[in-house]
């Protein structure tokens, strides 16, 4: 029997070929289904674990405290706590001069007043959001920078 020859334009999937992949989805899916189950949501749980230490990584927290830092300022929120438990570090370092423990007690407040400004910003309008943003980074850049020099890195 002769094949017809493809006319140009022509459907690839016509109602007869949707009918006959219904059927065979009838006859397949009792057998199939129960198996691929357990294998899809194991799946699922691996994709989500690892999207999970992506996020996380890149954050630069640990996979348990991710859910502390939602949103869109998170990394922000991320990098803030990170510099407030080098000022506590600072705060209680053996080697901390008078300025050191100032700095660090000035900092503390500049950091709750970056954070206030990032959750602020998370109701705002993108523009506004953005800007914001720049002007907390640059900040938290200014003061990753004066950690860093007294902690003699």
């Amino acid at each position: 029997m002769a094949r017809k020859a493809k006319v140009v334009g022509e459907a690839r999937f016509t109602p007869k070929r949707a009918k006959n992949a219904v059927a065979v989805a009838k006859v397949l899916g009792p057998a199939v289904l129960p198996v691929m189950a357990p294998l899809a949501v194991r799946a699922a749980g691996a994709a989500r674990e690892a999207y999970d230490r992506y996020q996380a990584r890149k954050l630069g927290v640990s996979v348990d405290k991710l859910g502390e830092y939602t949103g869109r300022g998170a990394a922000l929120h991320a990098r803030i706590a990170g510099v407030a438990e080098g000022c506590q570090d600072l705060r209680k370092s053996e080697k901390a001069s008078k300025a050191d423990a100032e700095f660090a007690a000035g900092a503390l407040g500049t950091l709750e007043q970056l954070s206030a400004s990032v959750r602020a910003a998370e109701r705002m309008p993108a523009a506004r959001r953005k800007s914001v943003h720049r002007a907390v980074a640059g900040e938290l850049e200014r003061l990753e920078g004066q950690l860093l020099h007294r902690l003699g890195l």
